[in-house]
């Protein structure tokens, strides 16, 4: 097994840091970058990517999206899809990922889209709801929700965690 493989179980036990040296070592072995395009973890993950020495040989850069707007004119999303389905939704988090390569030097992207909490949850959407995608890993674009549990660090910590942990798997 080499640097960039590793088991479900030891992904559950390393340090985030441990997963980008791992992530790092995949896109490099690609000759590829990555862009990040975040919206609820208001830049954790380009900030955790950049946490390692020499990332620029592996990440471009990173849109905050946090509010409609921004997603909108940073990278594109189609203001349609955000007023049918909503800021958290698969469907944004699909065009914010395109979005972010689209804009980029990059040839793949992730993104995060969710409910921090500890407000602005609903029934269909509670609290916890972060919605994610990955464009340039394989076609067609690779979308996931999940719902964690916790305060609101918690949750953002739970999503970069889980965003990196999935970039690896999609790049295996």
């Amino acid at each position: 097994m080499n640097t960039f493989e590793s088991t479900q179980a030891e992904d559950e036990l390393n340090p985030p840091h441990a997963l980008v040296a791992r992530l790092s070592a995949g896109l490099v072995s690609r000759d590829m970058k990555i862009v990040t395009v975040e919206s609820c973890t208001g830049g954790s993950v380009a900030a955790l990517f950049t946490d390692l020495s020499g990332s620029s040989m592996w990440f471009d850069r990173g849109f905050v999206t946090y509010s409609n707007a921004s997603k909108v004119e940073m990278v594109g999303v189609d203001a349609a899809i955000l007023q049918q389905y909503g800021a958290v939704s698969e469907q944004v988090a699909s065009e914010m990922a395109q979005g972010g390569v689209k804009h980029s030097d990059a040839q793949c992207a992730l993104s995060i889209t969710g409910i921090a909490g500890p407000g602005g949850g609903g029934k269909s959407k509670p609290v916890g709801m972060v919605c994610f995608a990955w464009a340039g890993f394989m076609e067609p674009v690779t979308t996931s929700t999940k719902y964690f549990q916790g305060d609101r660090s918690a949750v953002r910590a739970q999503s970069v965690y889980f965003a990196v942990q999935e970039s690896i798997r999609l790049l295996t």
